[in-house]
């Protein structure tokens, strides 16, 4: 005999296009990529289904494993993962997602390589850590030409080979990084391992890293002190004569989220590592590549919100409380609208920055020092929203939301990474202040940026006034750094969204981030907003 009948319980949020997904879309054309729509369709296609949905779930139920002996006593210093984290890497490495832009000269390659990581990464995020430190390797690697020349082939390889394998005998390759020591923290000038040059041009790595992200990955970019002070190292972890190299994985992180990538402590005992750049310039030559994660850092933010977001209103169009569908309720309405107003912002700033890259990479001065202020900006901004919109975001499936089969408290536990990721809060609010400091031509770029939308809304119009007094005044500059970063971020968005999304969602953003009129938490958009227009973007996101 039942004792009840089960229903008004939501469907899994499975058979859907992730890519449809109208802001991403918008910006993918308008960035110069929509050659890409069709690829995207079907990676998102893929991103929807129960299959791929399992694999991330999969991958997170069984974190990888670090085996440091074999069963004989002799060092392996290897991580085993689940074959769903092998399944979700394949779909990644496969779609180009890791390196694609550096083997395709087409214009766009950055934002449709954004657009599809921002995809792939709403199924799961940990496994986007090799795969955006890959990315960013490449530009490191090209300070030095012949190295460069070696792995930059295997490196944009679209073949997942895992396995610890002489590189030259693999189908493809996958890097890392090691900058943070456990003394030092974000100051990486602090460090203390020592890299000793050696007869035949490579030099020798002594010393610790206190985070080495994806160790299971076949080359890492490593900071080291050199006789010329602090210099950038690829250090591979077999050499070419088959053996290991000396290092040495001591234990994997036990992490708040990301725990389906393994992230690990490491020790060097006379490792091989190649000099890539001059000695005493290694922090110069690794901002290359963290410049990348950092607009990583964005879209993995960006596509964090969107799922939530996406959740969140299927949950809503399908539980009903009190006589009607949450969806139909006019409080859950704000709140949907007003977490879809922030991934609209998140979005276009994303695309907006994958756009300058790309213009940046083709010779663009404008672009490129367009980029470099509102990069920083975005990854202070945009990876401090994550959490406050995660955690609005699982409120809104109740209780339901709040246990693991809802995936939404791994959402919520991935949410504060990217802020700390490639430099906290304070780091990036600072960055900011060094960009427009120290680089020509950095605040001119952004205050035409957000000049092309002038006269268009008041309220964006008084915002940017009153951002250009604050830009002009000194005083206590570096207390103000985090407000600073977040008034750019504001005005930079709102400009974006006047020109670009629908009135109804310039609107909103408007009336609730550039005026007192909407209030501090989500879901407190004020009156006289067309909200059925805003939520329509995610129930109806077009063709």
């Amino acid at each position: 005999m039942t004792t009840h009948d089960v229903f008004n319980q939501v469907p899994p949020l499975t058979g859907h296009d992730v890519s449809a997904d109208a802001a991403l879309l918008e910006g993918l054309e308008r960035e110069g990529a929509g050659w890409y729509a069709g690829d995207l369709h079907r990676l998102g296609t893929l991103a929807g289904s129960e299959r791929a949905a399992e694999w991330g779930r999969l991958a997170n139920e069984y974190p990888p494993v670090l085996r440091t002996h074999d069963r004989y006593g002799h060092r392996v210093d290897e991580v085993e993962f689940h074959p769903a984290w092998h399944e979700l890497m394949t779909v990644a490495v496969g779609g180009g997602l890791h390196a694609a832009p550096w083997a395709d000269a087409r214009p766009g390659a950055h934002v449709a390589r954004a657009a599809g990581f921002y995809v792939w990464s709403q199924v799961e995020a940990g496994h986007g850590c090799p795969i955006s430190m890959t990315y960013a390797a490449v530009p490191a690697l090209r300070h030095a030409p012949e190295l460069a020349a070696e792995w930059e082939p295997l490196l944009a390889s679209r073949e997942y080979d895992f396995g610890l394998r002489p590189a030259a005998g693999k189908r493809g390759v996958l890097a890392g990084m090691a900058m943070t020591e456990k003394q030092g923290g974000s100051d990486v000038r602090a460090g203390t391992t020592r890299a000793e040059p050696l007869s035949d041009g490579t030099y020798a790595l002594t010393g610790h890293k206190w985070f080495n992200s994806a160790p299971m990955c076949d080359v890492f970019l490593v900071l080291a002190q050199a006789p010329g002070g602090l210099t950038c190292f690829l250090l591979p972890r077999v050499l070419p004569d088959g053996t290991r190299n000396a290092m040495r994985l001591m234990r994997l992180k036990d992490k708040l989220g990301n725990r389906s990538n393994a992230s690990s402590e490491v020790e060097y005992h006379g490792a091989v590592a190649w000099r890539v750049g001059e000695e005493g310039r290694g922090v110069r030559t690794i901002l290359e590549m963290v410049n990348m994660t950092r607009l990583d850092c964005v879209i993995g933010s960006a596509a964090g919100m969107r799922y939530g977001l996406r959740q969140a209103v299927h949950h809503a169009a399908h539980r009903s409380a009190f006589g009607r569908r949450l969806v139909e309720q006019p409080l859950m309405r704000n709140v949907l609208a007003d977490l879809a107003v922030e991934s609209e912002a998140a979005t276009a700033l994303m695309t907006r920055l994958a756009g300058a890259t790309d213009r940046a990479a083709a010779g663009d001065p404008a672009e490129a020092a367009l980029r470099r202020t509102a990069l920083a900006v975005g990854k202070y901004w945009v990876c401090k929203r994550a959490p406050v919109h995660a955690a609005e975001a699982m409120e809104c499936l109740g209780g339901n939301g709040y246990v693991e089969d809802s995936q939404m408290p791994r959402l919520f536990r991935e949410s504060p990474l990217n802020g700390i990721w490639e430099g906290s809060g304070n780091v990036a609010a600072l960055d900011v202040l060094r960009a427009l400091g120290r680089e020509p031509g950095a605040l001119e770029a952004f205050t035409d940026e957000v000049g092309l939308a002038a006269g268009a809304d008041r309220r964006l119009d008084e915002a940017a006034d009153r951002l250009r007094k604050s830009l002009g005044d000194l005083t206590d500059i570096e207390s103000r750094a985090r407000r600073l970063a977040e008034d750019m971020a504001l005005v930079l968005q709102g400009s974006l969204l006047v020109r670009h999304a629908p009135a109804a969602v310039a609107d909103a953003f408007c009336a609730s981030r550039l005026t007192g009129e909407g209030g501090r938490a989500l879901g407190t958009l004020p009156s006289g907003l067309d909200l059925d227009a805003v939520i329509g973007r995610i129930t109806h996101p077009g063709p």
